[in-house]
């Protein structure tokens, strides 16, 4: 299935940058998932357990959101720019990413979970949130970053890409077509 999808060009060229784009689409969809993370005191009892304060676990939790937008963008390349269908693949990403990794580091690995209760059912809408954010937000930030490449490309008078290929006035004559008209 992998090998289909990646000959009908569902891989990103290299002016599209989508790593890029999920890094700052994951960078503006923790501001929301921090309210949600604040409000249900869901950062309280890991920075407790680490021994660190509560602003520091929010700057831990920003920096692997972060990482979590750039492994969205790597992942889903130009299927995560679809903008009638990002929020599912958001909020599906965003479902998987609680699952691997606060739930075993938080809940399994320790010797009683960390989270229990409003603080891991907040958890859980935080990372729901910011996955629908960051859906709903990557194919706006996405179609920026490829619109200011793509006119830093384009030449004056011959352009480039498919489109110049198209322009009959760019064709060049085809070697044997010159030898039948002398």
């Amino acid at each position: 299935m992998l090998r289909m999808l990646q000959a009908h060009g569902l891989d990103a060229g290299p002016a599209q940058r989508p790593r890029l784009a999920g890094a700052i689409a994951g960078m503006i969809a923790t501001a929301p998932a921090l309210v949600v993370l604040t409000v249900f005191q869901a950062l309280d009892a890991p920075a407790k357990a680490a021994g660190a304060f509560v602003p520091v676990a929010g700057v831990a939790y920003a920096v692997l959101m972060l990482l979590g937008g750039t492994l969205y963008g790597w992942l889903f390349q130009r299927a995560a720019n679809d903008p009638r269908g990002g929020w599912l693949f958001g909020m599906a990403f965003g479902f998987v990413l609680w699952m691997l990794g606060p739930i075993p580091l938080l809940q399994w690995l320790p010797d009683q979970p960390i989270l229990r209760g409003y603080p891991a059912a907040g958890l859980l809408l935080a990372q729901l949130l910011w996955g629908l954010a960051l859906g709903l937000v990557f194919p706006l930030i996405h179609r920026r970053l490829h619109a200011h490449l793509e006119s830093g490309t384009q030449t004056g008078a011959g352009g480039a890409g498919p489109e110049s290929a198209a322009q009959t006035r760019m064709l060049r004559p085809l070697p044997s077509s010159r030898h039948q008209s002398s």
